[in-house]
This record gives C-alpha cells, structure tokens and sequence, in this order.
C-alpha cells in the first residue's frame, strides 16, 4: 500500500484591507475559522462584542496586528493572532 502525503493545515491568514466584517460591511479586523472548514470575518467592534460566542465556534483564530481582541482564548487559539 502506498501512503497518502497529506499537506499540514494552513494556519488562519490575517484579514486582508480587501476583507469585509461578515455582519456589519466594516473592514475585517479578526478571521475565525471554523470547524466545519468556513471562515468567518469581523470588524473590531463585532469582533469584541460576540468574543465569548466566537471563542466556542473558533478553531483557529487570527488578528490584524493593530488590533486587540478582548476574548480570553483557549490556550490553543492563542499565538496565531
């Protein structure tokens, strides 16, 4: 039997200046990605304001670097913003 080469996981990328928040149209501060594979973009007040929902949906989470995000991260999460 052959063995199947699988490519690591991409890590989480950065919102680009071109990403907008997926709730309110504003620019993309933080990138979720989700479980199931989808991704999803939030401005900073979004971002903050559904924190602790977003910390229990994330697998992978990753900020613009002028930005802080107030959620407290599972020790996982954190290091990838």
């Amino acid at each position: 039997m052959t063995p199947t080469l699988t490519p690591p996981p991409e890590a989480a990328a950065v919102p680009a200046a071109e990403d907008r928040c997926d709730r309110c149209n504003a620019a993309g501060k933080l990138r979720i990605v989700l479980a199931g594979g989808g991704d999803l973009v939030f401005c900073g007040h979004h971002a903050n304001r559904f924190a602790p929902q977003l910390v229990k949906l994330a697998v992978e989470v990753a900020s613009a670097p002028d930005f802080t995000w107030r959620a407290e991260t599972p020790s996982e999460l954190t290091g990838l913003s």
